[in-house]
Order: C-alpha cells, then structure tokens, then sequence
C-alpha cells in the first residue's frame, strides 16, 4: 500500500486525493501508529483533503 499511495502523493485530482484519505483512515482502524508516521514523513507532498481524512480517527 505505501508504494501506491507514495507514487500518487503529488496528485491534483480530488477524487485520487480522496481515496488516499480513505484508505489511510481505514488502514488507521488497525494500525494507528503507521499511519500517523505516514502522515508526519509526507506532509508536504499531501493535499489537505487527504490529511482531513487519513486523520479522522487518530
């Protein structure tokens, strides 16, 4: 899953933006930790919409 979201971290279009959220925030249900450090390290290439989302259960 890292591989995927990593090579589509620099994406424009909302809906691709979106899933990356949800999977996250999904992933997030099991593995809290993981994501948070995900979301610390790649901050600055990820949209806010993304962030919102992946975030809503940390």
């Amino acid at each position: 899953m890292e591989k995927i979201l990593l090579n589509n971290l620099d994406q424009t279009e909302f809906f691709i933006n979106k899933a990356i959220g949800w999977a996250l925030r999904d992933y997030s249900k099991t593995n809290p930790e993981w994501v948070a450090s995900f979301i610390e390290k790649n901050r600055e290439r990820m949209a806010e919409l993304s962030i919102r989302e992946a975030s809503k259960y940390l």
